[in-house]
């Protein structure tokens, strides 16, 4: 590791710092690597959700295009099935299944007294696309609630550390009967690293929760926005072909 940091140009003071961390106490390695598995985890987390994120972003957009360029429902339907990352392709397909599924059963003399009107279509629909939509919105929030630990909880377990250093550092100062800096120093210097660790584990963690926290919110009320425009556009189709009729059996 030291050979490593020098080849890197890292100079002496990480040096010093690697140094430290390998004769700290074991409490101390044990609260370091503790927050190691902290940070790694959080980036993990924090580059795949900036993958996934621009992945629903994208798709998003070529599927808003494609829906709102054509004319042919059923098309969309179909074409749908390739925005593999898209909650809107994903929210549309449910609905429209459940749509068809639910004129098919409309048709079926024996169900007639179900479907008297357009409002049980409606409300199946609905609960199919806020179904989908819930299930959107948990998969684009998984991951965040490791995060919000992270930045929570890395800074006291950091703390926890260099308490219980300095507390060693203290002890064996007993032990030798001496307080000079040179003793005192060292043991304070290694202890402290498990603070300036649990900083550097928290900060990243914070900074990407308050960012996916955003970008979540805002995917979630485009999904909201499109419902209610999906919900619109079906029920001005389902409205449209009685009318029609009843101006026919009028004639």
């Amino acid at each position: 590791m030291i050979y490593v940091l020098q080849i890197l140009g890292a100079g002496p003071f990480a040096t010093d710092i690697v140094q430290m961390v390998f004769h700290a106490g074991p409490m101390v390695k044990f609260v370091l690597l503790l927050l190691f598995f902290f940070s790694l985890t959080s980036w993990t987390i924090t580059f795949t959700k900036l993958r996934l994120l621009k992945k629903f972003r994208d798709e998003n957009e070529r599927f808003l295009e494609l829906f709102s360029s054509s004319r042919e429902i059923g098309k969309v339907y179909l074409e749908a099935k390739i925005f593999g990352f898209s909650p809107l392709a994903k929210i549309f397909r449910a609905g429209y299944a459940e749509l068809t599924r639910s004129k098919m059963l409309q048709g079926n003399p024996d169900e007639m007294r179900v479907f008297q009107s357009r409002q049980p279509i409606m409300d199946n629909v609905e609960r199919a696309v806020k179904r989908v939509s819930s299930t959107q919105s948990a998969r684009l929030e998984r991951g965040l609630t490791f995060l919000a630990t992270t930045g929570n909880t890395s800074p006291f377990i950091g703390l926890f550390g260099t308490v219980w250093g300095i507390m060693s550092s203290f002890s064996s100062i007993g032990m030798k009967g001496s307080a000079s800096l040179g003793v005192v120093a060292p043991g304070i210097a290694e202890a402290l690293i498990a603070t300036a660790a649990g900083l550097a584990a928290a900060i990243p963690a914070v900074v990407a929760f308050n960012y996916f926290n955003r970008r979540i919110r805002a995917s979630q009320i485009e999904m909201g926005n499109f419902i209610s425009e999906f919900m619109v556009l079906l029920e001005r189709g389902l409205v449209r072909k009685p009318s029609m009729e009843r101006t026919r059996g009028e004639q």
